[in-house]
């Protein structure tokens, strides 16, 4: 297992943990997670967006397929 994978899942389990001993149920773990990964998929969806924007910025001439 790289390096990269062990450290984001000792940070998952160490966030994890934390939130058990914090007194989340499950559920709430998972609606938690759920919100975290919106956020990275509306960021993901933002920096397509200042690519392609860019782009058409720098090449005029470039079209965009979808």
């Amino acid at each position: 297992m790289s390096t990269d994978k062990q450290g984001t899942r000792i940070l998952a389990r160490t966030f994890f943990n934390q939130l058990r001993a914090s007194g989340y149920t499950p559920m709430q773990i998972i609606g938690i997670a759920t919100e975290l990964l919106d956020m990275v998929t509306e960021d993901i969806k933002g920096v397509d967006k200042n690519v392609a924007q860019a782009t058409a910025e720098a090449r005029p001439d470039f079209r965009q397929e979808a």
